[in-house]
């Protein structure tokens, strides 16, 4: 028994394999000919970073995903962003589902950790609504997206890049096949087009809202007083860093363009940072204060339980009303009615110091290494662990020292910071429940 339990895993340890399993099946696929245009090998180095972008739902890239991959590769890259964006464990159950096999309660509780579930009670339906979601969801961004495309490249490849596009954009993986235009362009010809933004920004909202909102929304229609505390923290805060970004860049970025576009850039690159990676405006010429706003919104990402990166809306709604609380030397962290356990509050704290430390202190290594102006740097790792994608153009310059610490974001945002902890230590402090004495010490 004592042999057995030496190698039981935990449910984060499990999580953590198995996009590990993925991302290097997906870079052994990627090196083959195959999946190259001109049928040649592709080095590691390159398979495993767009195999972990693509999994990890960055769409950081080394290579243009257009204009290098064949068709074959490009089909790999979408099953990487398609299994990364349910996660892995969600993909399991689904064929779990469709060879009707009774699912475990160890199982139900894997399902549990990686939706980001409250309860373990109705976790199978809630997956199975989280599937059938999914699909129904980049179906319909298909169609809508269809004419946009068709017009551009015919019915069956515009029927491809619209399925394409629209399964990027639900994942909030930002990949794109734009490139056959200019390389690396993302959707840059198409800022004036007022269906393809308004498509892919719905995607982009609707991935990033997390499962959890999807079901309050289900369950009480649109009865905002029906919904759970978190459902409520994640639309408010989503739909107040939506509007204030959004009119920052229409007066203060965007007051050269024409108006339609004007009002476009703005809101799309309002709504992409967290976390989806397609731009319609050239990075690399934004103002500095341009691109220390989009750091914050990329740093803060999509809801927990979603398709987005980051540390998380709940987490930045959380430290918000925390904040407020001290300021009004309240004893409890309360809002709406509700109150916010301690346990929730340090678990904030906590992911916002490893997202600080990791992003600025990772950007450091990478100026040092690569010779480049700090704040470039820091763009492009916070890119990283927030898995947005984004980027000013540095990216496949890098060298791979600097490639494979962005990897090692990519995975570390992809599983979340607390998720590669637990998974670290989760059997150090087992069973180890006594406390210390208290004692206070003065802050601020």
């Amino acid at each position: 028994m004592k042999k057995k339990d030496k190698f039981h895993l935990s449910p984060f340890q499990i999580i953590l394999a198995g996009f590990l399993a993925v991302i290097l099946f997906g870079a052994f696929l990627l090196s083959l000919p195959i999946s190259s245009k001109a049928g040649q090998w592709t080095s590691f180095y390159e398979s495993l970073f767009t195999a972990t972008s693509a999994t990890c739902v960055t769409g950081l890239i080394v290579r243009d995903t257009a204009t290098y991959w064949s068709a074959f590769g490009k089909a790999v890259i979408l099953i990487l962003i398609e299994t990364g964006g349910m996660g892995v464990v969600t993909v399991a159950a689904m064929f779990s589902f469709l060879l009707k096999r009774r699912i475990s309660l160890s199982g139900r509780a894997l399902m549990q950790e990686s939706v980001s579930a409250n309860q373990l009670g109705g976790i199978v339906r809630r997956t199975r609504f989280i599937i059938f979601g999914i699909l129904i969801f980049e179906g319909a961004g298909a169609l809508l997206l269809y004419p946009v495309f068709f017009g551009e490249f015919g019915p069956a490849k515009g029927a491809a890049y619209a399925l394409f596009h629209s399964i990027s954009a639900f994942c909030n993986a930002g990949f794109d096949l734009m490139g056959v235009r200019t390389p690396f362009s993302s959707m840059t010809a198409f800022s004036g087009n007022v269906l393809l933004n308004t498509v892919l920004i719905l995607l982009i909202l609707t991935g990033g809202i997390g499962f959890a909102t999807w079901d309050d929304i289900k369950t009480h229609g649109f009865r905002f007083k029906g919904f759970s505390l978190q459902s409520k923290l994640v639309l408010t805060t989503s739909l107040f860093l939506i509007l204030v970004p959004a009119l920052l860049l229409f007066f203060f970025e965007y007051g050269g363009l024409p108006m339609k576009e004007r009002i476009l850039q703005s809101l799309f690159q309002a709504v992409t940072p967290r976390t989806a990676g397609f731009n319609t405006a050239d990075y690399g010429t934004m103002s500095d204060n341009g691109i220390v706003m989009t750091v914050f919104l990329m740093m803060t990402g999509g809801a927990s339980g979603s398709t987005a990166g980051g540390m998380k809306l709940n987490t930045l709604a959380v430290l918000i009303v925390s904040m407020g609380a001290i300021i009004r030397r309240k004893r409890d962290v309360a809002v709406y009615g509700r109150r916010i356990d301690q346990e929730t509050v340090l678990k904030a704290a906590a992911l916002l110091m490893i997202y600080l430390i990791l992003g600025f202190g990772s950007a450091a290594v990478l100026s040092a290494v690569e010779k480049l102006p700090y704040l470039p740097c820091l763009f492009e790792t916070v890119s990283a662990v927030a898995t947005v994608g984004l980027t000013t153009g540095i990216t496949p310059g890098l060298s791979h020292v600097s490639g494979a610490l962005l990897i090692f974001l990519m995975f570390f945002g992809r599983l979340g910071g607390l998720t590669m902890f637990f998974a670290a230590f989760s059997e150090h402090n087992k069973g180890k429940s006594g406390r210390f004495p208290e004692e206070k010490i003065s802050v601020g």
